[in-house]
């Protein structure tokens, strides 16, 4: 995985790296190449991760790594504190965001299972699973997806907003489920009811569970925390992190993280806002993911869970929103909805509540990607982005031509 120069992300060049942290930046020069990209290469952990059990032998270079780490310049923070922020949302364009690091272990680990086919599930704009319809045609795989949706829509075409364009675009399988069916018989017996059908059919299908957490797909984030080590390592700016913020929606972000920084160099603390579900849900899941892993730590120990569902999953109150829209007028950077957006507005409401919790502190935010699921939102956000008018041009003005006619 480390063939792909991990450059100084946080400074803008080269040439102002730390001289003792040149000899690292050659040796992964060398390895590095421009045909990395899709490629199986075999697996080598970092040093302060090599106990784990089980170890992945191989891992597919999916993502456009490493993302970049800058200063996030929102307003309204409490004195000395600092907020920089990890943009996984830049880690590809029809792959972008957190579940592609999962998906390089786990799809590595289908195709040497020698699968022809993938199963995942998730709701309708599933930022997991159609980062997992693109990554499985690019490596020849089909993709099946069951997406929970209202039982008044299950019987109709699902449309082709957001992230269903990509996954329908891909030629995707795609199975509807009404809530109600979904928590009735839940997603492991879904995914395995339609794994059935396949391997009766004569397919060798793999299953990808909600999010691709599980204690494999934690591997993405564990390799995460190394990235970072090495981007503050090979940066001038001699930050060093005190809390780690990040949205929660199926909970394997927030194991591999709260574990690599745990054992890791950053020792940060890592704060999870969830978006579904309840903090005790969350913690007995990632317990169950690191224990998957042998680590041996208790969750309530490295990673601090509090509730950001508001309404509900992938639901916004016009607060929310028009957080979203200040937040991307005020510093450039465009938050999904349903996660990075729920847990920055958590987390600002958070500061402006208990402002002595978050003072002084350094803090490294991860944008998880999931621009699309904006698109299902556009009806909500039209109140909130009215900035527009004809121009205003008199007809005497006498012509000038640029490049091109355009007509």
């Amino acid at each position: 995985m480390y063939g792909r120069l991990v450059m100084c992300s946080i400074c803008p060049s080269i040439s102002i790296l730390h001289t003792r942290k040149l000899s690292t930046l050659v040796e992964l020069l060398m390895a590095s190449s421009s045909f990395d990209f899709l490629s199986l290469k075999p697996y080598t952990p970092p040093s302060w991760a090599s106990h784990l059990d089980p170890i992945p032998s191989h891992v597919f270079s999916l993502a456009h790594l490493p993302t970049p780490i800058h200063r996030w310049n929102l307003p309204n923070l409490p004195p000395n504190t600092e907020v920089w922020l990890k943009r996984d949302d830049l880690s590809g364009m029809q792959l972008s965001g957190n579940k592609v690091r999962k998906l390089e272990f786990l799809l590595a680990d289908a195709i040497a299972e020698g699968a022809d086919s993938v199963i995942t599930i998730g709701g309708i704009q599933s930022n997991h699973c159609r980062a997992t319809a693109v990554a499985a045609k690019y490596l020849n795989l089909d993709p099946f997806l069951i997406l929970r949706t209202s039982k008044l829509l299950v019987d109709q075409d699902p449309s082709l907003t957001g992230n269903l364009l990509v996954e329908r675009l891909v030629g995707a399988n795609l199975q509807l489920i009404s809530k109600e069916e979904y928590a009735q018989i839940g997603s492991v017996t879904l995914a395995n009811l339609l794994k059935q059908k396949l391997i009766n059919q004569g397919r060798n299908p793999y299953v990808i569970p909600v999010g691709g957490s599980n204690s494999l797909g934690t591997w993405g984030y564990i390799e995460a925390v190394r990235e970072i080590e090495m981007q503050i390592q090979s940066g001038t700016s001699n930050v060093k992190f005190d809390d780690i913020v990040v949205a929660c929606g199926s909970g394997g972000t927030i194991a591999g993280l709260s574990l690599g920084s745990s054992l890791s160099t950053l020792k940060a603390r890592v704060h999870a806002f969830s978006v579904c579900d309840d903090p005790d849900y969350f913690h007995d899941f990632v317990q169950g993911l690191i224990d998957g892993l042998k680590a041996g730590v208790n969750s309530r120990d490295i990673v601090h869970i509090q509730n950001a569902k508001g309404l509900g999953y992938a639901m916004n109150t016009s607060e929310e929103l028009s957080f979203v829209k200040e937040v991307a007028e005020a510093t450039g950077v465009v938050l999904d909805p349903v996660y990075s957006g729920k847990a920055a507005y958590a987390m600002l409401k958070d500061m402006n509540e208990n402002p002595k919790k978050w003072e002084g502190r350094k803090i490294l935010f991860i944008h998880t990607g999931g621009l699309l699921g904006l698109y299902d939102k556009v009806d909500q956000l039209a109140s909130f982005v009215g900035n527009w008018q004809r121009m205003d041009v008199n007809e005497s003005v006498p012509r000038q031509d640029g490049i091109g006619k355009m007509f």
